[in-house]
């Protein structure tokens, strides 16, 4: 190992950057004078192959990095990222030397379930932090090599590429007469992930038998859901840093196929809407697709919200679309609508138990991730009601805070009330929701002072974001 004898893994003191020339740079990683860009995937030798690149030096840093920065809760092993340092420091050679023999197994991951707006639930796979920087060292050098292969209409989780420029590409398929689609969902897709069949679309590519048979050894690492060990035969984790790599992968294969029979498409992830000019010819493709999906790709379709619709009836990426003078816009799907209502309703509880303070940045936090967001859609009407209500729930909260009738008529006071009012209503029985939406309190409480306090509206600011695209 005497040519790993620099130190890895993010530590500056003890391995000061070289100056390198724009030309040894390759993307995601150091270039080895052994390994041409065009032949990346090319094991020509055994001493001097993919695998060693992934753990060159150079790539292993950034990995370390970036699992540092996406921080995110421990494995099975309860590590922390806060101690990958030390533990990579004392540890790295003999990680290295063992995923070079073959003697490496990846720990088991931690089955977590998150909701669905279904009511169902999703299953993430949580990995140890010391697997998340070995997966991340791998996607950091594979997706230049995929990046070349993958179609310019697939969004999701690649590099320069986002929700809202999958939109756009279907504003111009519906711009251009596509106005009927097919709105195809893959029934837990990355729980349903054939081994075999990812294996085989991989080795295509990938010529080094040692990084299939690392990635082949991540896919099978058990589960291990509340005290028990569950073996995994199918599925792509999702929680990992290769898991969206190789989601994209396995799903090119549909995107080749849809490109060999001539259709618009769009796809992000696993959700995919095809664009046809009519309802015939939406239903004909969705019949004809789903045989190559289940059959081919050993993927199950779900019937029950896969349909060939209007495109003003589909949903996607949260949005849904219609078309004013035959332009196509864009607005949010009413389960959206939900969501945000169901969140802020989260987040302004009276019995949370939070400050104001925590509760100013919480709501912050939301309401600036979720405009920007949908900031695409024409929302003005909608957030004007929404925030309507939000101050109306700000208000309750701040009600019940002052608690008792004295507190209550004193503030009032202090806010403009005169006596004699100050004490009737400090002394209503009226309910928190009834008082929130009474005029004592929105001539009190004023959306202007509500402002000068520090909460942030949805209005405020989609006004400020709306035409940045």
């Amino acid at each position: 190992m005497k040519e790993r004898e620099q130190k890895i893994f993010g530590i500056p003191e003890t391995c000061p950057p070289k100056n390198r020339t724009e030309s040894e740079g390759y993307v995601g990683g150091q270039t080895f004078m052994w390994i041409a860009e065009n032949d990346i995937t090319n094991k020509n030798q055994r001493e001097y192959g993919l695998l060693e690149f992934i753990l060159s030096p150079n790539n292993l840093n950034k990995a370390y990095l970036q699992v540092l920065r996406n921080k995110g809760a421990g494995g099975i092993d309860k590590m922390q990222v806060e101690s990958l340092r030390d533990y990579l420091v004392e540890h790295k050679d003999e990680l290295i030397t063992a995923i070079l023999k073959g003697n490496y197994r990846p720990k088991a991951v931690r089955r977590v379930e998150i909701p669905k707006e279904n009511g169902k639930k999703r299953q993430l796979g949580i990995p140890t932090v010391i697997d998340r920087v070995f997966q991340q060292a791998i996607a950091q050098v594979l997706t230049p090599v995929y990046e070349r292969q993958f179609s310019p209409f697939s969004y999701g989780f690649r590099p320069k590429r986002d929700a809202h420029k999958a939109l756009h590409q279907c504003k111009r398929y519906i711009d251009e007469g596509y106005v009927f689609a097919v709105d195809m969902d893959l029934e837990k897709f990355f729980d349903r992930v054939n081994h075999s069949k990812l294996i085989e679309v991989l080795s295509r590519t990938i010529k080094d038998g040692r990084v299939i048979s690392l990635i082949h050894k991540y896919l099978n690492a058990k589960v291990k859901v509340a005290d028990e060990y569950e073996t995994n035969e199918q599925g792509v984790p999702q929680g990992g840093p290769l898991s969206p790599l190789l989601g994209n992968i396995m799903l090119n294969e549909l995107d080749k196929e849809l490109d060999k029979r001539g259709h618009k498409y769009v796809r992000y992830a696993d959700d995919l809407l095809i664009f046809c000019k009519s309802k015939r010819s939406a239903e004909r493709t969705m019949g004809s697709i789903i045989p190559f999906i289940e059959n081919r790709m050993y993927l199950k379709v779900n019937m029950e919200k896969s349909k060939a619709d209007k495109v003003s009836n589909v949903k996607f990426l949260g949005y849904s679309f219609y078309r004013p003078k035959g332009i196509c816009r864009f607005r949010i799907h009413p389960s959206s609508t939900e969501k945000l209502k169901g969140k802020l309703k989260e987040l302004t509880s009276r019995s949370n138990g939070w400050g104001n303070e925590r509760r100013k940045e919480a709501l912050k936090q939301f309401i600036t991730g979720w405009v920007n967001y949908f900031r695409l859609a024409d929302i003005q009407n909608l957030l004007s009601r929404v925030d309507e209500w939000l101050r109306r729930r700000i208000r309750m909260v701040i009600w019940k805070q002052w608690k008792h009738t004295k507190t209550k008529m004193r503030n009032l006071m202090k806010l403009g009330t005169n006596k004699s009012k100050a004490w009737e209503w400090a002394n209503t029985r009226k309910g928190y929701w009834r008082i929130a939406g009474s005029f004592i309190l929105s001539s009190t409480i004023t959306n202007d002072k509500l402002n000068r306090a520090g909460y942030i509206f949805l209005c405020d600011y989609y006004s400020k974001v709306r035409f940045v695209y």
